[in-house]
């Protein structure tokens, strides 16, 4: 018996081995890169893309080529942005060296880089449910998809971020459902109808843990567990206002330069690494130090 178990867990381990051998190679030979649209292009433009994306670096400083990046790391913004950018060249009839400069001189490539927290801009908040203290000195807004793997992986995160830093940190939710989870839009309207009814934030955790059936008829059992008013749910999720809202969270995602999901905005500068407490905890400590010393430089 032992023997079989130690032997299962040697094959156990090997397989791991060999499945994250496969996942390192797939971003070699993969022709769909997540938030890489290759619509539109013929199909030497397409391996021309391709080709670009597997031998060219990624600016985040990760040290990856810009497919593996996809692969490994979807939240990046950095791969996003420089793929769209030689897609842009390529379709306008740009040599494969010319989409490379494009990208390299656009405002993801190395000379923009390599920067954690981009500038800051205005990113509208009033309305928008939040949590945490509202005199906290450090705001994350955070734009979401209710179906996006990533956006569920960064939940559990953000929590745990907000419990260190309970009076210094609040958290404000903007909705920003992509088009290709086919239930997002649904869900969207489902927390924004919630937060008429007091319960934005219990919708929000109910929704990521059921992010796997977003169905109308799963929303109004959740409702019905929330204990909320059932037919309002169901009638606010429909109305012009709760579509208007939505309508606009997106619209101040674009404006931001919200790229993919999720996309986070600390004081008004966008993140562009990993949504983990150990990369974000000393960021928020850096600008609450920011805050003490203009604080005391205006007295």
């Amino acid at each position: 018996m032992v023997l079989l178990s130690r032997r299962a867990g040697i094959l156990a381990s090997l397989c791991f081995l060999a499945a994250g051998m496969v996942l390192a190679e797939d971003w070699k030979t993969a022709t769909t890169l997540a938030g890489v649209n290759l619509n539109g292009l013929s199909a030497k433009q397409k391996a021309d893309v391709l080709k670009i994306l597997r031998e060219q670096n990624c600016s985040c400083g990760c040290s990856m080529k810009m497919a593996q990046c996809r692969v490994e790391d979807p939240a990046c913004s950095y791969s996003t942005g420089l793929a769209a950018t030689v897609i842009q060249a390529i379709k306008d009839g740009k040599t494969p060296d010319q989409a490379i400069e494009a990208a390299n001189t656009s405002r993801f490539g190395g000379n923009h880089a390599n920067r954690m927290l981009e500038d800051p801009v205005t990113v509208p908040v009033a309305g928008s449910p939040m949590t945490g203290p509202a005199s906290a000195p450090v705001t994350i807004v955070e734009f979401s998809d209710f179906q996006c793997p990533y956006c569920i992986q960064a939940v559990p995160e953000l929590t745990a971020l907000l419990r260190v830093f309970p009076k210094q940190l609040k958290l404000i939710f903007k909705q920003f459902p992509l088009e290709i989870h086919s239930d997002a839009y649904r869900a969207a309207t489902a927390a924004l109808a919630a937060q008429k009814q007091g319960k934005f934030w219990e919708m929000h955790n109910a929704l990521f843990d059921h992010h796997y059936d977003l169905s109308l008829e799963s929303i109004l059992r959740i409702g019905k567990d929330l204990k909320l008013d059932e037919g309002r749910l169901e009638r606010d999720m429909e109305s012009k206002e709760v579509r208007e809202i939505l309508a606009k969270d997106v619209q101040d995602g674009n404006t931001a330069g919200v790229e993919g999901t999720p996309t986070i905005f600390i004081n008004g500068q966008r993140y562009n690494g990993h949504i983990q407490l150990s990369f974000l905890r000393p960021l928020i400590d850096a600008e609450l130090k920011k805050g003490t010393k203009e604080e005391t430089a205006s007295r």
